[in-house]
């Protein structure tokens, strides 16, 4: 609540309580120019654990953000967010944003298509306009992949069916991801020993993953990460999962090593690789 309040008096009018008693929120950032070129609404859900446990529920807004800008900017929040664990975070995402923002309006990238900003809230349009950003959010086209119990649950022992990924490659290491609809730990077990039946993912390197399972009975997250010898991989590939909400899901990203080190570039291609799976 203390987060809540100075976020309030800091950010004024740009900042909007959508909804108080479910915790959702949204603000309204720009290049910070006389007559902004580039805006961007952010709209937060916090979670009962946050900032503790759970990670901000987030969806970026912008008719311009797509593809590798959005990318990179959802890169960047997460690695903001596993870098301050336990910490409170929403100011030092709507600075990074404002921070890219700035960059852009500074740098050659052209406008964005002023028809397409038109649709976003106008500067003089009072707190009702930002109910209006706030369904724009929700009706975005990015859509995240969730599974119910009732969809995946028809024979605990039957195989979830195993969607692959499109594979990414950098200096000749290759990354892939996999994803099966899951709601026991059984049917985790029965997916992997499916998928290293296939040659090419049991010679794989590393084989880092992530499951989360939603509980009904207990209201609580059945969760687990492994990360194959990459150090920390599976439990950032575990904390994209909490930020993107999704439940009742496996995730693997296999990596083959090319013989190059790819340094910190490499934890990006694995959560670009299951980001990718995951909005399908």
């Amino acid at each position: 609540i203390d987060e809540i309040e100075a976020l309030s008096s800091i950010y004024g009018d740009d900042w909007c309580v959508v909804d108080g008693d479910e915790k959702i929120y949204c603000i309204k950032i720009n290049d910070c120019l006389d007559q902004p070129k580039w805006t961007l609404c952010l709209q937060v859900i916090l979670p009962p654990g946050y900032p503790a446990s759970e990670p901000p529920i987030y969806q970026l807004n912008a008719p311009w953000l797509r593809g590798q800008d959005y990318m990179e900017l959802a890169n960047s929040l997460e690695e903001i967010y596993v870098e301050n664990l336990g910490e409170s975070i929403l100011y030092l995402w709507v600075e990074k944003i404002r921070e890219v923002l700035i960059e852009k309006a500074q740098s050659s990238d052209p406008e964005p298509d002023i028809k397409k900003t038109s649709e976003e809230v106008d500067d003089d349009d009072d707190g009702d306009g930002f109910l209006l950003g706030y369904q724009q959010i929700q009706e975005d086209p990015i859509t995240i992949v969730n599974y119910t119990a009732s969809e995946s649950q028809e024979v605990d022992e039957e195989l979830p069916s195993i969607h692959h990924g499109n594979p990414i490659t950098d200096r000749r290491s290759t990354f892939q991801a996999h994803l099966a609809p899951v709601v026991t730990p059984r049917q985790v077990k029965t997916v992997l020993e499916k998928l290293y039946e296939n040659k090419k993912i049991a010679s794989a390197t590393h084989n880092i993953y992530a499951y989360r399972i939603y509980c009904e009975d207990k209201q609580t997250f059945l969760q687990d990460c492994e990360d194959d010898g990459e150090t920390a991989a599976g439990g950032r590939l575990l904390h994209l999962m909490q930020i993107l909400n999704v439940h009742n899901v496996l995730v693997v990203v296999s990596r083959w090593y090319g013989g190059i080190l790819l340094g910190p570039d490499r934890f990006k291609h694995i959560n670009n690789c299951a980001r990718n799976i995951l909005v399908e």
